[in-house]
């Protein structure tokens, strides 16, 4: 097993990445409508060459996932804008929507630089325009809030490889650390969570308030890091509005195939380094 050391958070916390595994955690699976109501605005997305991140609605037009989903791991090439698609509330072979992405924005100071490096996380973040707004009754998209503090509890819902047909909900991790536009959290998180929705969950419902970035080890333990999202959202926006960003011109496409039949299905949690 390769283990690659990043630079420590803190003096005295130094993260490691590792391979995905299973672990025993306390998820609830969203298999079914009666589960997953009042999350339909999480979806998969398709990120081409049969790989996926988690991505949540803020609005009916806009996605948030995290930045190096938008890069193929292999290469570092940016992925064709026109190759993505959202599928809104996806279970067991269905959406409530599927959209393609007319434009993707990240933070101007993001540079992808490969999987495991931890000081791009605090900027992990992208923002997706969709070809065609969602408005449908049964896909509500969140509020965003202020990051939570240290001791506070959140919850997650993502897909994963072991998950990939229906998310999974989390609830009662804590934040462990807030520091330097990085949280780090106690939530269990896999290949394919990059870019799952971290919620704070109060009198307004739930509310995003991070985007998972990658799993990690703190001192022997698995842990999720995540990005301070509010002030990098306000920059996104403003580069939405300006007009700035990738421009998919071809129009939507859609993604269908299962990953069956021997095909090589590459996940999306793109900072785990086997």
């Amino acid at each position: 097993m390769r283990i690659a050391l990043l630079s420590a958070l803190t003096g005295l916390l130094t993260m490691a990445m590792l391979p995905a595994t299973a672990q025993e955690t306390g998820l609830t699976s969203l298999a079914t409508s009666d589960q997953g109501r009042g999350w339909e605005a999480v979806g998969r997305l398709e990120m081409g060459r049969g790989s996926f991140c988690t991505g949540a609605l803020i609005a009916p037009d806009l996605v948030l996932t995290a930045a190096h989903c938008l890069y193929h791991m292999d290469t570092g090439e940016r992925i064709d804008t026109g190759d993505v698609e959202f599928r809104a509330g996806w279970r067991n072979g269905r959406a409530e929507a599927y959209r393609g992405v007319r434009r993707a924005v990240t933070h101007p100071d993001y540079v992808y630089k490969g999987r495991d490096q931890l000081d791009r996380v605090s900027l992990d973040v992208a923002l997706l325009q969709l070809d065609r707004p969602i408005r449908t009754i049964r896909v509500t998209p969140f509020e965003t809030a202020e990051a939570p503090a240290a001791g506070d509890r959140v919850s997650v819902v993502s897909y994963a490889q072991d998950r990939s047909e229906a998310p999974a909900y989390e609830n009662g991790c804590e934040v462990m650390e807030r520091r330097r536009g990085v949280l780090m959290f106690t939530c269990s998180v896999d290949f394919g969570s990059s870019g799952a929705p971290v919620f704070t969950i109060g009198a307004r419902g739930p509310q995003v308030a991070s985007v998972i970035s990658a799993k990690a080890t703190a001192q022997g333990s698995p842990v999720a890091l995540g990005t301070d999202l509010a002030p990098v959202l306000s920059v996104l926006r403003e580069q939405l509005s300006s007009g700035s960003g990738v421009l998919n011109r071809g129009g939507s496409v859609r993604f269908l195939g299962n990953g069956t039949g021997g095909e090589r299905r590459e996940i999306g949690a793109r900072f785990v380094k086997p």
